[in-house]
């Protein structure tokens, strides 16, 4: 629901040379390449006459000097702008951003590979670059004030601001940003390590202030820039200091320092956690935060569950809530507070894609490999009763990875989208050009048990051989049961709760040992990380409206065994050769037409039944809060670019409303 990073195309060596060299690489009658002794010498005078072409070239190659960076150089802000047109550059500091969420942390560290973290904590460092919420793909100097480029993308130099420091004084260095980046590599997660261990090949500190990345030429120009320079910084001297207890991957209370906007105040374990506004932040005045960073103090109040939490908001113990709960939106928000207008209730629009909410399935598990078996038990899921009778009505169905934008493929692929899949061979199955993108079924909403879906379910289950026995339970012909289990945590919403109850039933009516379990956060968290399910409820994937490395973390092959980010394992070398070839596209026109060809591939390869979205961000907050009048359509922004209204807080704490 809504409220809500490939294998790489890395052609061998010869097919990157030019062509007289691949036949000397590779004749065409297989044998081994041999030359006379004669040619051997003017060979390799080529050879070197080549290298000498080559260096030339790139010591003449245009080098791009820029205030921030998109692959095709379209930032919408020019070098002098002064703040982003949709914040407000005038917001008043101060006043308090208190929010909720449930569950527990036993971590404040982000990166660990164990444990659960508490949230927010990712706030405190601040990156060479980052997005923006107004453009797709688009990056903005932050700790950097410049970076130069080749237009070959082989490597980047960024130049760090002079005044940027961290909480201590100490300035950031390029040793601090090297450090950084190979601790990612040596102690972050797998998938992230392995793709960006192949992608960079060097990392050096030039002087105190430049810090240069070199590229390997054999990976995608796409994703290189932007993968660096938006990696968290951290304080070198400070892990160095205790490198055995200071490490990336492990849990820990202690938080490293960082440079950015807010800071670990306080903390209690799963009960709060307190961000301070870092009054003398070295960043408050760049052209990238004015009108940001607006809170003095940011606030996690942790719940148990859901209605804890809800009534926790109506109590005032926390103050602005998203809200994600249909059956909350529609019928919760009817107390006094809301009617007096002590609360406000507001539906703000979302222009960004809606993420790829769903039932995941995990297909590292024998049952579920065949596709047969997944569209069966698909077929069991009523999303149009579950969205009437569980979810008023307010979700809207979805069957695209990038629903309503305008890389959703829709249709039979045709022109260019058919060119291009036509281009990538025998790879892609001759279904995919001759029937139209996979559409989610539809079902009857006046009854849970759709009899001709689930009849469609029972005849896929028997081609597929599974085959229903005396006890009503569907076997194989070894005798197995299929069986599939259900995995959520404790603090799951209701109405997704109920979507798993409902869900099930229908699977038992056609002969499916289906079930749902219900555990604690923590081990929900471990379990997820091991893999141990079968189908999993998850927000985990991403929508995408650019190419980039990102597309190979969820959903390419190399990552599938270990990615968090893919937890169906998903490993399509269809999908694989769609994502490879999104990074050569030179338009941005090519680079939609692969975009669209990637979700029509992803739906092909049904690893996830999808549920439905809302269209809007759904927030209530105690009437303090303001946000600009013109909303950018990528974010919600509370926790950036909103702000307190002073007068209307104090008026609040007068009447005892709020602390």
């Amino acid at each position: 629901m809504r409220n809500s990073i490939p294998t790489r195309l890395t052609p061998k060596a010869r097919s990157r040379m030019p062509l007289s060299e691949a036949r000397i690489a590779a004749p065409a009658d297989g044998t081994r390449a041999t030359l006379p002794r004669i040619a051997t010498a003017g060979a390799l005078a080529l050879t070197l006459a080549m290298a000498a072409k080559a260096a030339f070239a790139e010591a003449h190659e245009e080098v791009i000097t820029s205030h921030g960076y998109s692959f095709f150089q379209n930032l919408d802000y020019p070098a002098d702008y002064e703040h982003f047109d949709f914040v407000n550059p005038d917001a008043p500091k101060g006043g308090s951003l208190a929010l909720g969420a449930t569950g527990t942390f036993d971590s404040l560290n982000p990166y660990s590979r164990k444990g659960r973290a508490g949230a927010l904590t990712t706030i405190q460092y601040d990156r060479l670059f980052d997005t923006s919420e107004h453009g797709v793909g688009q990056y903005y100097c932050v700790v950097c004030e410049k970076l130069e480029y080749p237009e070959s993308r082989d490597w980047v130099i960024f130049h760090i601001r002079p005044e940027a420091r961290f909480w201590d004084g100490s300035p950031i260095t390029a040793e601090d940003v090297v450090y950084s980046h190979r601790l990612f590599i040596e102690q972050g997660l797998p998938s992230y390590a392995q793709a960006v261990g192949r992608m960079v090949t060097g990392a050096e500190a030039l002087d105190e202030k430049r810090v240069k990345f070199t590229f390997n030429p054999e990976e995608s120009k796409r994703s290189r820039i932007e993968t660096v320079g938006a990696t968290p910084i951290f304080q070198k001297a400070w892990f160095e200091e205790d490198p055995e207890n200071r490490r990336l991957d492990e849990p820990r209370m202690e938080t490293a320092p960082g440079s950015g906007p807010y800071r670990l105040a306080s903390y209690d374990v799963n009960r709060r956690i307190v961000y301070e506004r870092v009054e003398d932040y070295w960043g408050a005045d760049i052209p990238f935060n004015r009108g940001r960073n607006n809170y003095d103090e940011i606030r996690l109040e942790y719940f148990a569950d859901q209605t804890a939490s809800f009534q926790a908001f109506i109590a005032g113990e926390y103050t602005f809530r998203v809200e994600s709960d249909a059956k909350q939106w529609v019928t919760g928000y009817d107390f006094p507070k809301i009617d007096n207008g002590i609360v406000v209730k507001k539906e703000l629009p979302d222009g960004s894609p809606p993420n790829p909410t769903g039932f995941v399935f995990n297909l590292g598990k024998e049952q579920l490999k065949d596709k047969r078996v997944r569209e069966a038990i698909a077929l069991a899921f009523n999303f149009e009763w579950s969205n009437e009778s569980l979810l008023f009505g307010v979700y809207s169905p979805r069957s695209s990875f990038v629903e309503g934008t305008h890389v959703d493929a829709d249709g039979l692929p045709e022109g260019a989208e058919l060119e291009f899949l036509q281009s990538l061979g025998d790879v892609v199955p001759p279904e995919l050009l001759t029937e139209p993108a996979r559409m989610m079924h539809e079902s009857d909403p006046s009854r849970l048990g759709d009899r001709r879906n689930l009849r469609a379910a029972s005849r896929l289950l028997e081609d597929a051989g599974w085959s229903v026995g005396d006890d009503g339970i569907r076997r194989n012909a070894a005798g197995e049961t299929l069986k599939v289990n259900m995995l959520i945590p404790t603090n799951i919403q209701t109405s997704v709760e109920g979507m798993h109850e409902t869900f099930v039933q229908n699977l038992q009516q056609i002969g499916v040992d289906a079930s749902f379990e219900r555990v604690d956060p923590s081990q929900y968290t471990l379990r997820r990380r091991d893999r141990d399910y079968d189908i999993l409820y998850s927000t985990r994937y991403g929508s995408f409206l650019s190419t980039g490395g990102g597309l190979s973390q969820m959903y390419g092959s190399e990552e599938a065994e270990f990615s968090l980010f893919n937890p169906a394992g998903l490993a399509s070398p269809l999908v694989d050769a769609v994502i490879e070839a999104s990074f050569v596209a030179d338009t941005q026109e090519a680079t939609d037409v692969a975009l669209k060809a990637l979700d029509r591939a992803l739906r092909y390869e049904f690893f996830v039944i999808p549920t439905g979205y809302i269209a809007d961000h759904w927030v209530a907050f105690y009437d303090m809060y303001e946000h600009p009048e013109q909303m950018p359509p990528f974010d919600l922004g509370y926790l950036s670019f909103w702000w307190v209204n002073p007068e209307k807080e104090a008026a609040l704490r007068d009447q005892g409303i709020i602390d």
